[in-house]
Protein backbone atom coordinates (compact mmCIF):
# COMPACT_ATOMS: atom_id res chain seq x y z
CA UNK A 1 0.00 0.00 0.00
CA UNK A 2 1.27 3.51 -0.85
CA UNK A 3 0.64 6.40 1.52
CA UNK A 4 1.45 10.07 0.95
CA UNK A 5 3.17 11.63 3.95
CA UNK A 6 4.38 15.06 4.93
CA UNK A 7 6.60 16.90 2.50
CA UNK A 8 10.34 16.63 2.75
CA UNK A 9 13.11 18.62 1.19
CA UNK A 10 16.24 17.49 -0.61
CA UNK A 11 19.47 18.25 1.15
CA UNK A 12 21.19 21.39 0.00
CA UNK A 13 24.30 22.47 1.83
CA UNK A 14 23.90 26.10 0.93
CA UNK A 15 20.22 26.35 1.84
CA UNK A 16 20.83 28.63 4.84
CA UNK A 17 24.14 30.40 4.26
CA UNK A 18 23.58 31.76 0.78
CA UNK A 19 19.82 31.81 0.20
CA UNK A 20 19.76 35.50 -0.69
CA UNK A 21 22.63 35.41 -3.16
CA UNK A 22 21.43 32.09 -4.56
CA UNK A 23 18.08 33.69 -5.33
CA UNK A 24 19.81 36.66 -6.97
CA UNK A 25 21.84 34.35 -9.22
CA UNK A 26 18.83 32.22 -10.19
CA UNK A 27 16.70 35.32 -10.82
CA UNK A 28 19.32 37.01 -13.00
CA UNK A 29 19.71 33.84 -15.07
CA UNK A 30 15.93 33.49 -15.41
CA UNK A 31 15.59 37.16 -16.34
CA UNK A 32 18.20 36.76 -19.07
CA UNK A 33 16.52 33.65 -20.47
CA UNK A 34 13.03 35.18 -20.44
CA UNK A 35 13.93 38.62 -21.76
CA UNK A 36 15.57 37.01 -24.77
CA UNK A 37 12.11 35.99 -25.94
CA UNK A 38 11.28 39.69 -26.47
CA UNK A 39 14.59 41.60 -26.61
CA UNK A 40 14.73 41.16 -30.39
CA UNK A 41 11.12 42.34 -30.94
CA UNK A 42 11.97 46.02 -31.25
CA UNK A 43 15.02 45.18 -33.37
CA UNK A 44 12.99 43.14 -35.89
CA UNK A 45 12.70 45.86 -38.58
CA UNK A 46 16.47 46.49 -38.37
CA UNK A 47 17.38 42.78 -38.42
CA UNK A 48 15.11 42.28 -41.42
CA UNK A 49 16.72 45.14 -43.31
CA UNK A 50 20.31 44.18 -42.43
CA UNK A 51 20.00 40.46 -43.19
CA UNK A 52 17.36 40.82 -45.93
CA UNK A 53 14.73 38.76 -44.09
CA UNK A 54 11.24 38.80 -45.57
CA UNK A 55 8.52 40.43 -43.42
CA UNK A 56 6.60 37.15 -43.26
CA UNK A 57 9.64 35.34 -41.81
CA UNK A 58 10.53 37.89 -39.13
CA UNK A 59 8.27 36.21 -36.57
CA UNK A 60 10.56 33.14 -36.72
CA UNK A 61 13.20 35.14 -34.85
CA UNK A 62 10.78 35.08 -31.91
CA UNK A 63 9.02 31.75 -32.45
CA UNK A 64 12.25 29.89 -33.31
CA UNK A 65 13.63 30.67 -29.88
CA UNK A 66 10.35 29.90 -28.11
CA UNK A 67 9.94 26.61 -29.97
CA UNK A 68 13.40 25.30 -29.12
CA UNK A 69 12.99 26.58 -25.56
CA UNK A 70 9.56 25.04 -25.04
CA UNK A 71 10.10 21.89 -27.07
CA UNK A 72 13.24 20.87 -25.17
CA UNK A 73 12.31 22.06 -21.68
CA UNK A 74 11.07 18.62 -20.62
CA UNK A 75 14.38 17.13 -21.71
CA UNK A 76 16.18 19.85 -19.76
CA UNK A 77 14.13 19.08 -16.66
CA UNK A 78 14.88 15.36 -16.91
CA UNK A 79 18.60 15.99 -17.45
CA UNK A 80 18.65 18.04 -14.24
CA UNK A 81 16.93 15.21 -12.34
CA UNK A 82 19.37 12.62 -13.66
CA UNK A 83 22.72 14.41 -13.66
CA UNK A 84 22.38 17.22 -11.12
CA UNK A 85 20.52 20.49 -11.47
CA UNK A 86 23.44 22.79 -10.78
CA UNK A 87 25.54 21.06 -13.44
CA UNK A 88 22.76 21.30 -16.04
CA UNK A 89 22.07 24.91 -14.99
CA UNK A 90 25.72 25.80 -15.68
CA UNK A 91 25.78 23.88 -18.98
CA UNK A 92 22.60 25.63 -20.14
CA UNK A 93 23.98 29.08 -19.34
CA UNK A 94 27.23 28.32 -21.18
CA UNK A 95 25.37 27.12 -24.30
CA UNK A 96 23.09 30.14 -24.11
CA UNK A 97 26.03 32.54 -23.94
CA UNK A 98 27.81 30.81 -26.84
CA UNK A 99 24.66 30.89 -28.99
CA UNK A 100 24.21 34.58 -28.17
CA UNK A 101 27.70 35.25 -29.47
CA UNK A 102 26.90 33.40 -32.71
CA UNK A 103 23.63 35.33 -33.09
CA UNK A 104 25.36 38.65 -32.58
CA UNK A 105 27.89 37.81 -35.29
CA UNK A 106 25.39 36.23 -37.74
CA UNK A 107 25.53 37.53 -41.32
CA UNK A 108 22.70 35.52 -42.88
CA UNK A 109 19.13 34.57 -42.01
CA UNK A 110 19.88 30.81 -41.60
CA UNK A 111 22.80 31.53 -39.26
CA UNK A 112 20.70 33.83 -37.09
CA UNK A 113 17.78 31.39 -36.89
CA UNK A 114 20.17 28.54 -36.05
CA UNK A 115 21.70 30.66 -33.26
CA UNK A 116 18.22 31.43 -31.93
CA UNK A 117 17.43 27.72 -31.86
CA UNK A 118 20.67 27.03 -29.97
CA UNK A 119 19.82 29.82 -27.54
CA UNK A 120 16.49 28.10 -26.95
CA UNK A 121 18.27 24.81 -26.23
CA UNK A 122 20.52 26.50 -23.66
CA UNK A 123 17.52 28.16 -22.06
CA UNK A 124 15.71 24.81 -21.97
CA UNK A 125 18.53 23.38 -19.87
CA UNK A 126 18.93 26.35 -17.52
CA UNK A 127 15.34 27.41 -16.82
CA UNK A 128 13.81 24.21 -15.36
CA UNK A 129 16.93 23.68 -13.27
CA UNK A 130 16.52 27.21 -11.89
CA UNK A 131 12.93 26.67 -10.76
CA UNK A 132 13.74 23.22 -9.36
CA UNK A 133 16.62 24.70 -7.35
CA UNK A 134 14.15 27.13 -5.77
CA UNK A 135 11.69 24.33 -5.02
CA UNK A 136 14.31 22.19 -3.28
CA UNK A 137 16.33 24.99 -1.63
CA UNK A 138 13.70 27.20 0.00
CA UNK A 139 11.51 25.77 2.79
CA UNK A 140 7.73 25.77 2.32
CA UNK A 141 5.87 28.80 3.59
CA UNK A 142 6.83 32.51 3.53
CA UNK A 143 10.43 31.96 2.34
CA UNK A 144 9.42 29.88 -0.65
CA UNK A 145 6.48 32.18 -1.41
CA UNK A 146 8.83 35.16 -1.52
CA UNK A 147 11.31 33.26 -3.68
CA UNK A 148 8.55 32.29 -6.09
CA UNK A 149 7.34 35.90 -6.13
CA UNK A 150 10.79 37.10 -7.19
CA UNK A 151 11.06 34.28 -9.76
CA UNK A 152 7.59 35.01 -11.15
CA UNK A 153 8.37 38.73 -11.30
CA UNK A 154 11.56 38.01 -13.24
CA UNK A 155 9.65 35.69 -15.57
CA UNK A 156 6.97 38.28 -16.21
CA UNK A 157 9.02 41.47 -16.09
CA UNK A 158 11.69 39.89 -18.30
CA UNK A 159 9.47 40.37 -21.32
CA UNK A 160 9.11 44.09 -20.69
CA UNK A 161 12.76 44.53 -19.65
CA UNK A 162 13.72 42.84 -22.91
CA UNK A 163 11.76 45.43 -24.88
CA UNK A 164 13.33 48.35 -23.00
CA UNK A 165 16.85 46.94 -23.25
CA UNK A 166 16.28 45.97 -26.86
CA UNK A 167 15.11 49.49 -27.68
CA UNK A 168 18.16 51.08 -26.10
CA UNK A 169 20.66 48.69 -27.67
CA UNK A 170 19.03 48.80 -31.11
CA UNK A 171 19.32 52.58 -31.14
CA UNK A 172 23.09 52.51 -30.52
CA UNK A 173 25.31 53.17 -33.51
CA UNK A 174 28.72 53.09 -31.82
CA UNK A 175 30.33 51.56 -28.74
CA UNK A 176 33.70 52.81 -27.43
CA UNK A 177 34.19 54.66 -30.71
CA UNK A 178 33.48 51.64 -32.92
CA UNK A 179 30.55 51.61 -35.34
CA UNK A 180 28.05 48.84 -34.57
CA UNK A 181 24.68 47.55 -35.71
CA UNK A 182 22.66 48.09 -32.56
CA UNK A 183 20.53 44.99 -33.02
CA UNK A 184 23.61 42.78 -32.68
CA UNK A 185 24.12 44.07 -29.14
CA UNK A 186 20.74 42.60 -28.15
CA UNK A 187 22.44 39.21 -28.51
CA UNK A 188 25.99 40.02 -27.46
CA UNK A 189 24.94 41.46 -24.09
CA UNK A 190 24.03 37.94 -22.94
CA UNK A 191 27.57 36.64 -23.36
CA UNK A 192 29.26 38.16 -20.27
CA UNK A 193 26.14 37.78 -18.11
CA UNK A 194 25.65 34.11 -19.00
CA UNK A 195 29.29 33.16 -18.52
CA UNK A 196 29.53 35.06 -15.21
CA UNK A 197 26.40 33.33 -13.87
CA UNK A 198 27.77 29.92 -14.88
CA UNK A 199 31.07 30.60 -13.10
CA UNK A 200 29.35 31.81 -9.90
CA UNK A 201 26.93 28.87 -9.68
CA UNK A 202 29.34 26.47 -7.86
CA UNK A 203 29.95 29.11 -5.18
CA UNK A 204 26.29 29.91 -4.47
CA UNK A 205 24.28 26.81 -5.36
CA UNK A 206 24.54 23.32 -3.90
CA UNK A 207 24.30 20.36 -6.24
CA UNK A 208 21.05 18.40 -6.04
CA UNK A 209 20.73 14.67 -5.53
CA UNK A 210 20.75 12.58 -8.69
CA UNK A 211 17.93 10.20 -9.50
CA UNK A 212 17.94 6.97 -11.42
CA UNK A 213 16.39 6.77 -14.86
CA UNK A 214 17.15 7.18 -18.54
CA UNK A 215 16.63 9.84 -21.17
CA UNK A 216 13.49 9.65 -23.29
CA UNK A 217 15.11 10.62 -26.61
CA UNK A 218 12.21 9.42 -28.83
CA UNK A 219 9.84 11.56 -26.77
CA UNK A 220 12.08 14.62 -27.06
CA UNK A 221 12.42 14.23 -30.84
CA UNK A 222 8.75 13.57 -31.62
CA UNK A 223 7.48 16.27 -29.24
CA UNK A 224 9.80 18.99 -30.53
CA UNK A 225 9.34 18.15 -34.22
CA UNK A 226 5.58 17.92 -33.74
CA UNK A 227 5.43 21.43 -32.30
CA UNK A 228 7.73 22.70 -35.05
CA UNK A 229 5.45 21.21 -37.70
CA UNK A 230 2.32 22.79 -36.21
CA UNK A 231 3.89 26.24 -35.84
CA UNK A 232 5.41 26.10 -39.35
CA UNK A 233 2.03 25.12 -40.77
CA UNK A 234 0.24 27.92 -38.92
CA UNK A 235 2.85 30.43 -40.10
CA UNK A 236 2.46 29.37 -43.75
CA UNK A 237 -1.32 29.52 -43.41
CA UNK A 238 -1.11 33.22 -42.65
CA UNK A 239 0.99 34.13 -45.70
CA UNK A 240 -0.87 35.47 -48.75
CA UNK A 241 1.12 33.38 -51.26
CA UNK A 242 0.44 30.09 -49.46
CA UNK A 243 -2.62 30.02 -47.17
CA UNK A 244 -4.59 27.15 -45.66
CA UNK A 245 -4.99 25.31 -48.97
CA UNK A 246 -1.27 25.13 -49.72
CA UNK A 247 -0.04 21.49 -49.87
CA UNK A 248 2.97 22.23 -47.66
CA UNK A 249 0.77 23.99 -45.11
CA UNK A 250 -1.54 20.99 -44.90
CA UNK A 251 1.35 18.51 -44.85
CA UNK A 252 3.13 20.42 -42.08
CA UNK A 253 0.03 20.63 -39.89
CA UNK A 254 -0.88 16.96 -40.42
CA UNK A 255 2.68 15.80 -39.73
CA UNK A 256 2.90 18.03 -36.64
CA UNK A 257 -0.33 16.70 -35.15
CA UNK A 258 0.67 13.10 -35.98
CA UNK A 259 4.02 13.55 -34.23
CA UNK A 260 2.36 15.05 -31.14
CA UNK A 261 -0.01 12.07 -31.01
CA UNK A 262 2.98 9.75 -31.37
CA UNK A 263 4.72 11.65 -28.58
CA UNK A 264 1.75 11.10 -26.25
CA UNK A 265 1.69 7.40 -27.16
CA UNK A 266 5.42 7.07 -26.43
CA UNK A 267 4.98 8.82 -23.08
CA UNK A 268 2.21 6.41 -22.08
CA UNK A 269 4.51 3.42 -22.72
CA UNK A 270 7.92 4.80 -21.71
CA UNK A 271 9.36 3.63 -18.39
CA UNK A 272 10.97 7.03 -17.73
CA UNK A 273 8.89 9.46 -19.83
CA UNK A 274 9.69 13.11 -20.34
CA UNK A 275 6.06 13.88 -19.52
CA UNK A 276 4.96 11.46 -16.78
CA UNK A 277 1.16 11.03 -16.85
CA UNK A 278 1.18 11.19 -13.04
CA UNK A 279 2.10 14.88 -13.27
CA UNK A 280 -1.40 15.57 -14.65
CA UNK A 281 -3.37 13.30 -12.33
CA UNK A 282 -3.67 16.07 -9.76
CA UNK A 283 -6.44 18.34 -11.06
CA UNK A 284 -4.93 21.46 -9.50
CA UNK A 285 -1.66 20.92 -11.36
CA UNK A 286 -3.41 20.00 -14.63
CA UNK A 287 -5.52 23.17 -14.58
CA UNK A 288 -2.47 25.27 -13.67
CA UNK A 289 -0.51 23.86 -16.62
CA UNK A 290 -3.31 24.49 -19.12
CA UNK A 291 -3.83 28.05 -17.86
CA UNK A 292 -0.10 28.73 -17.96
CA UNK A 293 -0.21 27.75 -21.62
CA UNK A 294 -3.11 30.03 -22.54
CA UNK A 295 -2.02 33.14 -20.64
CA UNK A 296 1.52 33.53 -22.07
CA UNK A 297 0.12 32.74 -25.53
CA UNK A 298 -1.76 36.02 -25.45
CA UNK A 299 0.94 37.95 -23.56
CA UNK A 300 3.74 37.06 -26.02
CA UNK A 301 1.53 38.15 -28.91
CA UNK A 302 0.70 41.40 -27.13
CA UNK A 303 4.38 42.33 -26.95
CA UNK A 304 4.99 41.34 -30.57
CA UNK A 305 2.10 43.26 -32.14
CA UNK A 306 2.14 46.23 -29.76
CA UNK A 307 5.88 46.81 -30.25
CA UNK A 308 5.37 46.84 -34.03
CA UNK A 309 2.31 49.09 -33.73
CA UNK A 310 4.11 51.58 -31.51
CA UNK A 311 7.11 51.80 -33.85
CA UNK A 312 5.71 51.37 -37.33
CA UNK A 313 2.24 52.90 -36.95
CA UNK A 314 2.72 55.46 -34.16
CA UNK A 315 6.28 56.29 -35.26
CA UNK A 316 8.19 55.76 -32.00
CA UNK A 317 11.97 55.32 -32.08
CA UNK A 318 13.38 52.00 -30.76
CA UNK A 319 14.39 53.55 -27.42
CA UNK A 320 11.09 55.44 -27.10
CA UNK A 321 9.21 52.22 -27.85
CA UNK A 322 11.22 50.34 -25.25
CA UNK A 323 10.42 52.87 -22.55
CA UNK A 324 6.77 52.78 -23.55
CA UNK A 325 6.75 49.29 -21.99
CA UNK A 326 8.50 50.36 -18.76
CA UNK A 327 5.18 50.59 -16.87
CA UNK A 328 4.68 46.89 -17.58
CA UNK A 329 7.71 46.05 -15.44
CA UNK A 330 6.42 48.23 -12.62
CA UNK A 331 2.93 46.77 -12.84
CA UNK A 332 3.96 43.13 -12.86
CA UNK A 333 6.30 43.59 -9.88
CA UNK A 334 3.46 45.32 -8.04
CA UNK A 335 1.03 42.54 -8.93
CA UNK A 336 3.51 39.81 -7.97
CA UNK A 337 4.28 41.49 -4.64
CA UNK A 338 0.61 41.85 -3.76
CA UNK A 339 -0.25 38.30 -4.81
CA UNK A 340 2.67 36.80 -2.84
CA UNK A 341 1.21 38.37 0.31
CA UNK A 342 -2.36 37.42 -0.52
CA UNK A 343 -1.66 33.70 -1.12
CA UNK A 344 -1.23 33.21 2.61
CA UNK A 345 -4.82 34.27 3.30
CA UNK A 346 -6.77 33.99 0.02
CA UNK A 347 -7.28 30.93 -2.19
CA UNK A 348 -5.31 31.00 -5.49
CA UNK A 349 -8.55 30.77 -7.49
CA UNK A 350 -9.62 34.27 -6.48
CA UNK A 351 -6.21 35.91 -6.97
CA UNK A 352 -5.46 34.35 -10.38
CA UNK A 353 -9.10 34.62 -11.43
CA UNK A 354 -9.12 38.38 -10.90
CA UNK A 355 -5.72 38.66 -12.60
CA UNK A 356 -6.89 36.91 -15.78
CA UNK A 357 -10.05 39.02 -15.89
CA UNK A 358 -7.89 42.15 -15.73
CA UNK A 359 -5.70 40.81 -18.57
CA UNK A 360 -8.78 40.03 -20.64
CA UNK A 361 -9.97 43.61 -20.22
CA UNK A 362 -6.55 44.94 -21.21
CA UNK A 363 -6.39 42.95 -24.44
CA UNK A 364 -9.94 43.99 -25.28
CA UNK A 365 -8.82 47.58 -24.79
CA UNK A 366 -5.91 47.07 -27.20
CA UNK A 367 -8.35 45.59 -29.73
CA UNK A 368 -10.13 48.97 -29.84
CA UNK A 369 -7.06 50.80 -31.20
CA UNK A 370 -7.85 52.60 -34.45
CA UNK A 371 -6.31 55.04 -36.91
CA UNK A 372 -7.59 57.03 -39.85
CA UNK A 373 -6.63 54.55 -42.58
CA UNK A 374 -8.31 56.29 -45.50
CA UNK A 375 -6.08 56.68 -48.60
CA UNK A 376 -6.09 60.48 -48.26
CA UNK A 377 -4.95 60.36 -44.63
CA UNK A 378 -2.34 57.64 -45.12
CA UNK A 379 -0.77 59.23 -48.20
CA UNK A 380 -0.87 62.66 -46.58
CA UNK A 381 1.00 61.36 -43.55
CA UNK A 382 3.62 59.62 -45.69
CA UNK A 383 4.10 62.76 -47.78
CA UNK A 384 4.77 64.70 -44.58
CA UNK A 385 7.17 62.00 -43.38
CA UNK A 386 4.83 60.97 -40.57
CA UNK A 387 3.27 57.60 -39.69
CA UNK A 388 -0.48 57.13 -40.06
CA UNK A 389 -0.95 56.50 -36.35
CA UNK A 390 0.85 59.60 -35.08
CA UNK A 391 -2.37 60.91 -33.53
CA UNK A 392 -2.94 57.82 -31.36
CA UNK A 393 -2.48 58.88 -27.73
CA UNK A 394 -0.10 56.71 -25.73
CA UNK A 395 -1.42 58.07 -22.44
CA UNK A 396 -5.08 57.42 -23.24
CA UNK A 397 -4.99 54.39 -25.57
CA UNK A 398 -1.86 52.42 -24.60
CA UNK A 399 -0.67 53.11 -21.04
CA UNK A 400 -3.89 52.25 -19.12
CA UNK A 401 -4.08 48.82 -20.74
CA UNK A 402 -0.35 48.12 -20.29
CA UNK A 403 -0.79 48.74 -16.56
CA UNK A 404 -3.97 46.67 -16.40
CA UNK A 405 -2.30 43.80 -18.25
CA UNK A 406 0.86 43.87 -16.15
CA UNK A 407 -0.87 43.93 -12.75
CA UNK A 408 -3.16 41.15 -13.95
CA UNK A 409 -0.18 39.04 -14.99
CA UNK A 410 1.52 39.61 -11.63
CA UNK A 411 -1.61 38.48 -9.82
CA UNK A 412 -1.82 35.42 -12.07
CA UNK A 413 1.75 34.11 -12.25
CA UNK A 414 2.56 33.81 -8.52
CA UNK A 415 -0.40 31.67 -7.39
CA UNK A 416 -0.29 29.54 -10.54
CA UNK A 417 3.43 28.91 -10.15
CA UNK A 418 2.73 27.67 -6.63
CA UNK A 419 -0.23 25.49 -7.64
CA UNK A 420 1.66 24.09 -10.64
CA UNK A 421 4.25 22.49 -8.34
CA UNK A 422 1.64 21.54 -5.75
CA UNK A 423 2.73 18.27 -4.09
CA UNK A 424 5.15 17.33 -6.88
CA UNK A 425 7.32 14.42 -5.70
CA UNK A 426 10.96 15.28 -4.93
CA UNK A 427 12.32 13.21 -7.81
CA UNK A 428 9.89 14.93 -10.18
CA UNK A 429 10.54 18.53 -9.12
CA UNK A 430 12.78 19.13 -12.13
CA UNK A 431 10.35 17.64 -14.61
CA UNK A 432 7.42 19.36 -12.88
CA UNK A 433 9.05 22.76 -13.31
CA UNK A 434 9.95 21.73 -16.85
CA UNK A 435 6.28 21.10 -17.64
CA UNK A 436 5.37 24.51 -16.21
CA UNK A 437 7.98 26.31 -18.31
CA UNK A 438 7.10 24.20 -21.34
CA UNK A 439 3.48 25.29 -21.13
CA UNK A 440 4.59 28.92 -21.02
CA UNK A 441 7.00 28.73 -23.94
CA UNK A 442 5.00 26.36 -26.12
CA UNK A 443 1.92 28.43 -25.38
CA UNK A 444 3.84 31.54 -26.41
CA UNK A 445 5.06 29.98 -29.67
CA UNK A 446 1.70 28.46 -30.61
CA UNK A 447 -0.11 31.60 -29.51
CA UNK A 448 2.12 33.90 -31.56
CA UNK A 449 1.83 31.63 -34.60
CA UNK A 450 -1.95 31.44 -34.25
CA UNK A 451 -2.46 35.15 -33.64
CA UNK A 452 0.03 36.02 -36.40
CA UNK A 453 -2.14 33.95 -38.75
CA UNK A 454 -5.26 35.75 -37.54
CA UNK A 455 -3.51 39.09 -37.93
CA UNK A 456 -2.24 38.26 -41.42
CA UNK A 457 -5.73 37.23 -42.55
CA UNK A 458 -7.35 40.51 -41.55
CA UNK A 459 -4.38 42.64 -42.64
CA UNK A 460 -4.28 40.97 -46.06
CA UNK A 461 -8.04 41.39 -46.39
CA UNK A 462 -7.75 45.10 -45.63
CA UNK A 463 -4.73 45.44 -47.95
CA UNK A 464 -6.69 43.84 -50.80
CA UNK A 465 -9.50 46.36 -50.27
CA UNK A 466 -7.40 49.49 -49.90
CA UNK A 467 -4.40 48.67 -52.12
CA UNK A 468 -6.05 49.52 -55.47
CA UNK A 469 -7.46 52.75 -54.00
CA UNK A 470 -4.02 53.76 -52.75
CA UNK A 471 -2.40 52.99 -56.11
CA UNK A 472 -5.04 55.04 -57.90
CA UNK A 473 -4.64 57.94 -55.48
CA UNK A 474 -0.87 57.96 -55.95
CA UNK A 475 -1.20 57.95 -59.75
CA UNK A 476 -3.86 60.70 -59.72
CA UNK A 477 -1.53 62.91 -57.71
CA UNK A 478 1.19 62.36 -60.31
CA UNK A 479 3.25 60.00 -58.19
CA UNK A 480 4.73 56.59 -58.90
CA UNK A 481 3.36 53.71 -56.75
CA UNK A 482 6.63 51.82 -57.34
CA UNK A 483 8.84 54.64 -56.13
CA UNK A 484 11.30 53.30 -53.53
CA UNK A 485 10.86 55.20 -50.26
CA UNK A 486 13.41 53.25 -48.20
CA UNK A 487 16.62 52.38 -50.10
CA UNK A 488 17.80 50.13 -47.27
CA UNK A 489 14.76 47.84 -47.40
CA UNK A 490 13.56 48.51 -50.96
CA UNK A 491 10.00 49.27 -49.76
CA UNK A 492 7.95 51.16 -52.32
CA UNK A 493 5.52 53.98 -51.72
CA UNK A 494 2.54 51.70 -52.38
CA UNK A 495 3.87 48.99 -50.03
CA UNK A 496 4.51 51.52 -47.26
CA UNK A 497 1.05 53.06 -47.64
CA UNK A 498 -0.66 49.65 -47.76
CA UNK A 499 1.14 48.52 -44.60
CA UNK A 500 0.14 51.71 -42.76
CA UNK A 501 -3.48 51.25 -43.82
CA UNK A 502 -3.77 47.51 -43.06
CA UNK A 503 -1.52 46.58 -40.13
CA UNK A 504 -3.83 47.97 -37.45
CA UNK A 505 -6.73 45.80 -38.65
CA UNK A 506 -4.58 42.70 -38.26
CA UNK A 507 -3.13 43.69 -34.88
CA UNK A 508 -6.49 44.52 -33.32
CA UNK A 509 -7.93 41.20 -34.54
CA UNK A 510 -5.00 39.43 -32.86
CA UNK A 511 -5.60 41.36 -29.60
CA UNK A 512 -9.29 40.40 -29.61
CA UNK A 513 -8.43 36.75 -30.20
CA UNK A 514 -5.94 36.94 -27.33
CA UNK A 515 -8.66 38.36 -25.08
CA UNK A 516 -10.83 35.33 -25.87
CA UNK A 517 -7.93 32.99 -25.01
CA UNK A 518 -7.32 34.57 -21.61
CA UNK A 519 -11.03 34.68 -20.82
CA UNK A 520 -11.06 30.92 -21.42
CA UNK A 521 -8.14 30.58 -18.98
CA UNK A 522 -10.06 32.64 -16.45
CA UNK A 523 -13.09 30.37 -16.81
CA UNK A 524 -10.90 27.33 -16.08
CA UNK A 525 -9.49 28.99 -12.97
CA UNK A 526 -12.86 30.00 -11.54
CA UNK A 527 -14.48 26.61 -12.16
CA UNK A 528 -11.71 24.03 -11.64
CA UNK A 529 -8.89 25.45 -9.48
CA UNK A 530 -10.04 24.53 -5.99
CA UNK A 531 -6.83 24.23 -3.92
CA UNK A 532 -6.97 26.09 -0.59
CA UNK A 533 -4.42 28.62 0.59
CA UNK A 534 -3.88 26.60 3.79
CA UNK A 535 -2.47 23.73 1.70
CA UNK A 536 0.11 25.96 0.00
CA UNK A 537 1.39 27.21 3.36
CA UNK A 538 2.81 23.77 4.13
CA UNK A 539 3.26 22.54 0.60
CA UNK A 540 6.36 20.75 -0.64
CA UNK A 541 7.45 17.78 -2.70
CA UNK A 542 5.41 14.76 -1.74
CA UNK A 543 7.09 11.41 -1.33
CA UNK A 544 5.71 7.92 -1.49
CA UNK A 545 6.50 5.39 1.22
CA UNK A 546 5.50 1.77 1.28
CA UNK A 547 3.95 0.57 4.54
CA UNK A 548 2.38 -2.65 5.66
Amino acid sequence: MTEQIAPTEEKTSGSHAHLGWALVLISVAQLMVVLDATIANIALPYIGADLDIDQANLSWIVTGYALAFGGLLLLGGRLGDLYGRRKIFMLGLTIFATASLLGGLATTEPLLLAARGLQGFGAALASPAALALITTTFPAGPQRNRAFAVYAAMSGAGAAVGLILGGWLTGLTSVFGYDVDGWRLTFLINVPIGLAAALLAPRLLAESDRHRGKLDVPGAVTGTLGLLGIVYGLTRAGQPDTGWGDPWTIASLVAGVALVVLFLFIESREEDPLLPPRIFRNRTRAVSFVVMMLVPAAMFAMFFFLSLFIQQVMGYSPLHAGFAFLPFSVGIVLGATVSSKLVATIDPRFIAGVGTLMATGALFGFSRLSIDDSPVSVLGALAAGDPAGQDVSYWASILPFILLMSIGMGLTFVPLTLTAVHHVRAEDSGIGSGVLNTMQQVGGALGLATLATVSAHFANQRAADVGPLLAKSIEMSGGDPNQVVDPQTGITLLEAATFQASFTDGATAAFLTGAVMISLASLLIWTLLNVKHEELATDGPEVAVHVG
